[in-house]
């Protein structure tokens, strides 16, 4: 059974619990019993960051108020839905927006689950970025919305900042910043630290951390960006950018 299944047929908030595990217990259908047995800890985290992504973007549909074609479809991006569960994945989604539970209570719950993992955390905050750019403006209300999220996530004001600056755009994004480095940082730490970046954003290393496979479309996206940033400080400064590969 796959992901979408073992979400759709409501076990997984009895592996998950808490605030989130209730909102699946909402959608609760037949292939509880089958899925439950097939739910292992691989599946629950996975189960988790996926539901975390749906609830928490839902309530951040809230804030502008309301649910755009383009932010349903940035969604779908961030998650290959398959056809057949579309309109299952609504249901969560809308039982989200709905739901009494404030989105304080699914960030603190997602933090704690992944409190070891900062980079899931991260890539999770990568998705919500790209859901809340998707109708092409960025409201002060989603970027307190997002700065609310990831302090409970754990990210200090200046780790948010740099988590921000990769999804402003190549055009104005401060490349420093995207990168993490000091302006006057030594040629080999730029590099040392932009393939160290990539390495950590490449598909593999996300499969590796449980971040579900359908997540690679935003994680390309924010390679671009670190890419970007690294080819604008190497052409201020005059040097060369060298090949990155995962085991690099």
């Amino acid at each position: 059974m796959s992901i979408w299944g073992k979400i759709v047929g409501g076990a997984a908030g009895f592996a998950v619990g808490g605030p989130l595990g209730a909102l699946l217990g909402g959608i609760a259908g037949h292939a509880v019993d089958k899925a439950r047995d097939e739910i292992g800890q691989g599946d629950v985290n996975s189960i988790a960051f996926t539901i975390g992504v749906i609830a928490l973007g839902a309530k951040m549909a809230k804030v502008d108020g309301q649910v755009t074609a383009e932010e349903v479809r940035a969604f779908r991006e961030v998650f290959r839905v398959p056809e057949s569960e579309v309109k299952n994945v609504a249901r969560v989604f809308n039982l989200a927006r709905r739901d009494v539970a404030g989105f304080e209570s699914y960030a603190s719950q997602i933090g704690a689950m992944f409190r070891g993992q900062p980079k899931v955390l991260e890539n999770l905050l990568d998705g919500l970025f790209h859901i809340a750019r998707a109708d092409g403006r960025f409201v002060e209300g989603e970027d307190d919305y997002l700065r609310r999220v990831a302090t409970l996530f754990g990210f200090s004001d200046a780790e948010f900042a740099t988590i921000r600056e990769s999804h402003v755009g190549p055009d104005v994004a401060d490349p420093y910043r995207v990168l993490g480095v000091a302006r006057d940082a030594p040629a080999d730490q730029v590099k040392k630290r932009w393939r160290a970046l990539v390495r950590e954003n490449h598909p593999d290393a996300l499969t590796a951390r449980g971040v579900p496979q359908e997540f690679i479309e935003v994680a390309t996206q924010k390679v671009a960006a670190i890419n970007a940033a690294y080819d604008k400080i190497a052409k201020e400064r005059g040097f060369e950018r060298s090949a990155v590969t995962a085991g690099a």
